[in-house]
């Protein structure tokens, strides 16, 4: 495939992984496409002794070897994953969002001032992400802004993320659970809320649960 390893065992360092590079010389003359070739080890438990560190090496035909550590039990990765997090493709998005959900959740668009549903709403309930069904705000923090996008000062601790946009001007607020856009958080605008933050939710992002069903908080 390109490389040979003269050397390889479980139980010594990763240094005595040695391959010859000639052949891999020889293989970008005849080619422009780099295939990267992954070896990987993993953790041995020898009874009373301490395990034997973890490492991969990524061999690619440019001649680059990257070291990493990786997490693995008993030989076996485990994938640790967002508690409550929903994660499906894009396509699957499409199939389950309606088009507007889609652009404004996944493609972080953002509907027209005063066109939301709950911009004006001020029922008591609680407020869940449009994607995933996360509760995400409840009605005791929504407040009126006059900004034309509902407005809260606080979110429900742990269900929402904060993430600064590319150009350094805003901070997005997207669902903790699945990602789901959300809209933009600013603080100090003098607001008499108990943060003096402003959460602007895209009101499509959101699916108001009353405070008389059995699925509100």
């Amino acid at each position: 495939m390109g490389f040979q390893i003269l050397k390889f065992s479980p139980f010594v360092s990763p240094r005595t992984l040695v391959f010859n590079p000639a052949p891999i010389s020889r293989f970008r003359a005849q080619s422009n496409y780099s295939i990267p070739i992954n070896t990987h080890k993993t953790n041995f438990y020898p009874p009373s002794s301490k395990p034997i560190n973890q490492f991969k090496l990524s061999v690619g035909f440019g001649g680059l070897v990257h070291q990493r550590k990786r997490n693995f039990r008993g030989g076996v990765v485990v994938a640790m994953a967002a508690p409550g997090s929903t994660q499906k493709s894009e396509e699957d998005w499409r199939a389950i969002l309606s088009p507007e959900q889609f652009r404004i959740l996944r493609q972080k668009g953002t509907e027209y001032p005063g066109t939301g549903e709950y911009d004006k709403f001020f029922d008591d309930g609680v407020y869940s992400c449009a994607g995933c069904g996360t509760p995400l705000y409840k009605s005791t923090t929504k407040f009126n802004s006059g900004c034309g996008w509902p407005a809260f000062y606080e979110g429900i601790p742990g269900a929402i993320n904060r993430n600064p946009d590319p150009d350094g001007r805003r901070t997005e607020i997207t669902c903790a659970a699945c990602g789901g856009h959300l809209g933009h958080v600013f603080k100090g605008e003098g607001f008499r809320t108990p943060t003096d933050e402003r959460h602007c939710v895209n009101s499509i992002s959101l699916k108001f649960v009353p405070a008389n069903s059995s699925s509100s908080l």
